[in-house]
């Protein structure tokens, strides 16, 4: 079973900079997609950037600019470099990725870190 962790959550002031990590552990053949969503009280869970299987990124139009997704393919890990951080930019992010094992297509989450952004 693959397990991802997350890491870089925390408290910043409007303009500040955060950096998220994330690393999947476990049985992967290969990775088809990665990235970052949020989801800030009372809203539904959004896209805030990832990595498609063809390997280029999307981004939520009220990040671009702003924040930078990465990855290492070495380390099955996924990174978000968020610049520029607004109130509004708080949330709790979580890693997704979608991986296959023996064929099989699953997807799965991180358990979540908790950006706040003080104005």
């Amino acid at each position: 079973q693959v397990q991802l962790v997350e890491s870089g959550g925390g408290l910043v002031q409007a303009g500040g900079s955060l950096r998220l990590s994330c690393s999947a552990s476990g049985r992967i053949s290969s990775i088809n997609a990665m990235g970052w969503y949020r989801q800030s009280r009372g809203n539904q869970r959004e896209l805030v950037a990832r990595f498609t299987s063809g390997g280029s990124a999307n981004y939520a139009d009220s990040v671009k600019g702003r924040f930078t997704i990465s990855r290492d393919n070495a380390k099955n890990a996924v990174y978000l470099q968020m610049n520029s951080l607004k109130p509004e930019d708080t949330a709790v992010y979580y890693c997704n990725v979608v991986y296959i094992v023996d064929s099989t297509v699953y997807n799965t989450w991180g358990q979540g870190t908790q950006v706040t952004v003080s104005s």
